[in-house]
């Protein structure tokens, strides 16, 4: 079993940035993949960033060129860097595993409010 906590969430203006942190409570190189999903209000929660074991990275197109995941194996932590914010960025940001020999998203956190408003 892995606990993952999200921090780093906040209100930000239309433009800004924000670093997500996902704190992982083992190695993060016995997980296959890590990555971040979002949900906004009304809307079904979407993966918006991966990144696996080899540090080979995939976004969802409507972050691509303003979101950049990364990793920190000493620091078992996943990173999401978000810049240029929309107000449609807007959403409860979950960080989330799938195991080594698996294929499904096993490790969730708690999630972490992003707001972005003038």
């Amino acid at each position: 079993q892995v606990q993952l906590v999200e921090s780093g969430g906040g209100l930000v203006q239309p433009g800004g940035s924000l670093r997500l942190s996902c704190a992982a409570s083992k190695s993060i190189n016995s997980l296959n993949i890590m990555g971040w999903y979002r949900q906004a209000p009304g809307k079904q929660r979407e993966l918006i960033a991966g990144i696996n074991r080899g540090g080979n990275t995939n976004y969802a197109d409507s972050v691509k060129g303003r979101f950049t995941i990364s990793r920190d194996n000493a620091k078992n932590t996943v990173y999401l860097q978000m810049n240029s914010l929309k107000p449609e960025d807007t959403a409860v940001y979950y960080c989330s595993a799938v195991p080594l020999l698996r294929s499904s998203w096993d490790y969730w956190g708690q999630g972490t409010q992003v707001t972005v408003s003038s």
